[in-house]
C-alpha cells in the first residue's frame, strides 16, 4: 500500500481525494489518499512525518504553499520562480517540491490551442494562482502582461519588463489576445459576479477563467455571447493533479486515463 495525502488548514470540501483515488484505480495502484489538516505551528512536524511514515507524495494547499518550502530538500525551477509548492515527492528519504498549478494552467492553453508566444495577456488578480499563471506565460514567450489588481502596485514582484501593473480603473482601453481571471469572482455560490464587464472582455480574443465551479462563469458566458474563445478551470484542476501523479509515479500517464478524468469532472459541475 502506498500512502498519499493533502496538507492544508481546512480540507473538508477538497476534491483531491476523489481525483487521486480515481487515478489510483485507473492506474491499478494500491494507494490511499488522506487529508492532513494541521495548524501552522505543527507544519514542520507533519513534514518530518512524511519521511518517518514513508508517505510517497502529498499535495499542499492554502495557506501552506509557501511555508512548506523551508522544510524541503529540493525545489523545482518552476516552484522557485513562483515562490510556492503544491506537490511534494518523497524519494530516497529526500523531499522534492514542485508546483503543478503551473502545468495545470498550461493544460488549459494546450488543450484549447491558445498560442501565447509573442501575444499580449491581461491577468486579473495578483494572488497565489496568478503567480503560477504569470510564471508560465513568461516562460512560454509572452510579449506583454498587464497585471491587474484593485490597488496600484509599482513593483509587480517580478524582475521582468514585460509585466506592467494596472488597476481596474486603468484598463478600459487596453487591447490584447488573452484575458485571464485568477480572482474568485464568479465562483459558486456567487455566480452572478464577474471581475470585469463586457467592455473589457470585448477587447480580447480569448478568455480563460481558472474557476471550475461553475463550469461556465458569468465572465465566460459574456465572452461566449461576444464570440470569444472561452476556457474554464476544470482542465487546470485535473491537469495539476495529473502532473502530481506523473511526478509521484515517474512516468507520463496514458491519454486515455487523463481524458476519462477530464470527462468525469466535466459532468461534476454545471
Amino acid at each position: 500500500m502506498e500512502f498519499y495525502g493533502l496538507i492544508g488548514e481546512k480540507l473538508s470540501h477538497s476534491l483531491s481525494p476523489k481525483i487521486h483515488n480515481t487515478l489510483f484505480k485507473a492506474l491499478e495502484i494500491e494507494g490511499a489518499y488522506k487529508l492532513f489538516e494541521v495548524e501552522k505551528e505543527n507544519l514542520g512536524k507533519l513534514i518530518e512525518s512524511i519521511k518517518l511514515l514513508r508517505i510517497k507524495g502529498v499535495n499542499v494547499t492554502i495557506p501552506y504553499k509557501q511555508d512548506v518550502m523551508e522544510y524541503l530538500d529540493f525545489i523545482s525551477d518552476e516552484a522557485q520562480k513562483i515562490g510556492a509548492v503544491n506537490t511534494i515527492y518523497l524519494k530516497d528519504n529526500k523531499l522534492y517540491g514542485h508546483n503543478t498549478d503551473y502545468y495545470g494552467f498550461g493544460t488549459i492553453l494546450n488543450n484549447n490551442d491558445i498560442v501565447i508566444r509573442d501575444k499580449i495577456a491581461m491577468v486579473l488578480g495578483n494572488g497565489g494562482a496568478a503567480k503560477a499563471v504569470i510564471t508560465y506565460l513568461l516562460d512560454r514567450g509572452i510579449k506583454k502582461i498587464y497585471l491587474v489588481s484593485r490597488k496600484i502596485k509599482g513593483n509587480s514582484g517580478y524582475e521582468d519588463e514585460r509585466i506592467e501593473c494596472k488597476t481596474y480603473e486603468e484598463i478600459a482601453d487596453i487591447n490584447g489576445d488573452v484575458l485571464i481571471n485568477t480572482t474568485p469572482l464568479g465562483m459558486y455560490p456567487h455566480m452572478d459576479e464577474t471581475p470585469v464587464d463586457e467592455g473589457i472582455i470585448r477587447n480580447f480574443e480569448a478568455l480563460v477563467d481558472i474557476i471550475y465551479n461553475p463550469k461556465e462563469t458569468k465572465f465566460l458566458k459574456i465572452g461566449k455571447i461576444l464570440n470569444k474563445k472561452v476556457c474554464g478551470g476544470i482542465e487546470m484542476l485535473v491537469g495539476q493533479a495529473i502532473k502530481a501523479e506523473e511526478i509521484w509515479q515517474g512516468h507520463i500517464l496514458d491519454r486515455e486515463v487523463t481524458q476519462s478524468l477530464y470527462s468525469m469532472f466535466e459532468d461534476e459541475f454545471k
